[in-house]
C-alpha cells in the first residue's frame, strides 16, 4: 500500500443503478493509495448498485447531492451504469458538480457509461476520450475524439471502455489524481496507453 494519495479527498458520483465494480474497485485502488474517498449521489441514506442487468448491493451516501461541495475535493470518479449517468444528467445539480471540477481544474475518472456526464456538462470539446462503445456517437456529437482503448488520458481527464479496463484504468486514474494535472478546458488532445 502507497500514500500517494494520502490527504487527498475524490468525490464518486452516483445515481441507483451504477455499475457496481466501476465503484468498487476504483475506490479500493484509491483507498489502497491513502485517498479519503465519499459517495455523493442525489440518493438519500444508500444507493442501489448493479452487477450488469441485475440488482447488486447497496452503498451508504457519504455525501448527498444537494450538500455537495466540488471545492471540497480534490478529483472526481465518475463510475458506469446504464440507468446511473442516465438519471444523474436530470440533475442540475450533478451536472455542476461533474462541470465544476473542469473549470478548477482538478482531475476526472470515468468509466463505461460515466462519460456521459462529461458530455452533459459540456466539457469535451477537443478532449480525446473512450467510453462503452454505444455512447461514442453522443460523446462525439459532444465535441470529443472517441477512441476504443483500454484507457485514455487527455489532461487529467482519464477514461476507459469497461469493467475488464479496471486494472489500467485504476492504474491511469491513481497517476493523474496524484499529478493533480489540470484539466483545462479545450487544452488540445494529449492520449496515451497505459
Amino acid at each position: 500500500m502507497t500514500n500517494d494519495l494520502k490527504g487527498k479527498r475524490i468525490a464518486i458520483l452516483v445515481a441507483d443503478g451504477f455499475e457496481q465494480v466501476e465503484l468498487t474497485e476504483p475506490r479500493k485502488a484509491l483507498k489502497d493509495a491513502g485517498a479519503i474517498t465519499e459517495i455523493v449521489s442525489p440518493a438519500e441514506g444508500e444507493v442501489q448498485g448493479w452487477n450488469h442487468h441485475d440488482k447488486a448491493d447497496k452503498f451508504r451516501v457519504d455525501v448527498e447531492l444537494d450538500a455537495a461541495h466540488p471545492d471540497h475535493y480534490d478529483a472526481l470518479l465518475l463510475p458506469g451504469g446504464v440507468a446511473n449517468p442516465d438519471q444523474l444528467r436530470t440533475f442540475p445539480k450533478a451536472v455542476e458538480f461533474v462541470r465544476s471540477f473542469f473549470k478548477d481544474g482538478k482531475p476526472v475518472a470515468a468509466i463505461c457509461h460515466g462519460p456521459w456526464m462529461l458530455a452533459e456538462a459540456d466539457v469535451l470539446h477537443g478532449r480525446v476520450v473512450t467510453s462503452w462503445p454505444s455512447i461514442r456517437t453522443d460523446l462525439r456529437n459532444a465535441g470529443a475524439q472517441w477512441l476504443d482503448m483500454e484507457v485514455v488520458t487527455d489532461h487529467g481527464l482519464v477514461t476507459s471502455r469497461k469493467p475488464d479496463d479496471i486494472p489500467a484504468f485504476n492504474r491511469k486514474m491513481i497517476e493523474e489524481f496524484v499529478a493533480g494535472a489540470p484539466v483545462p478546458q479545450g487544452a488540445g488532445p494529449r492520449s496515451d496507453r497505459s
